[in-house]
């Protein structure tokens, strides 16, 4: 298959979009070459711009080089319109990103590249990626294991 672009969204762009970016990525060079890889575009944003600019939480990062992923150097960003012109898939983390980023358009084959992150894991559950901000560690482990399974499986539809 020819390469994709591929834009993770989450409302901050802090917590799960970075980390799916970052382990969607390793999981990616990890199946096809080096060079095959980095004709692909994967990035994240954020529903909201509360954390423009701003890297991604400490937790989130100490989870994501646990696994041997460094995020440190991403900077959260806002959603933008032409995010739909320049992905093939927009992978949402829950329904309220869903609805978020559906209200920016109404052109149907921009709606149709938006795709619950979770929804290779668990088909037609509609099933988020859980918001690990206020929880514990184990709450960043969880995502971590939830979004490398997802990639696995977004990578077979893709690869």
């Amino acid at each position: 298959m020819s390469p994709q672009s591929i834009l993770f969204v989450c409302l901050g762009n802090i917590c799960r979009s970075p980390v799916a970016e970052g382990v969607f990525r390793q999981a990616l060079t990890q199946r096809i070459s080096a060079e095959k890889a980095r004709l692909w575009t994967i990035d994240s944003a954020g529903t909201s711009d509360y954390h423009a600019g701003e890297a991604p939480d400490p937790r989130s990062q100490d989870s994501a080089l646990r696994h041997g992923i460094d995020i440190s150097q991403q900077q959260s960003r806002p959603f933008e319109r032409i995010d739909f012109e320049k992905f093939d898939h927009i992978m949402v983390m829950d329904s309220s990103n869903h609805v978020n980023v559906s209200r920016l358009t109404d052109v149907p084959s921009h709606k149709q590249k938006i795709h619950l992150m979770l929804d290779a894991s668990f088909p037609g559950e509609n099933r988020p990626v859980p918001d690990p901000y206020y929880g514990g560690e184990h709450g960043f482990e969880n995502v971590y294991q939830l979004l490398a399974e997802a990639s696995e499986k977004w990578l077979d539809q893709w690869t």
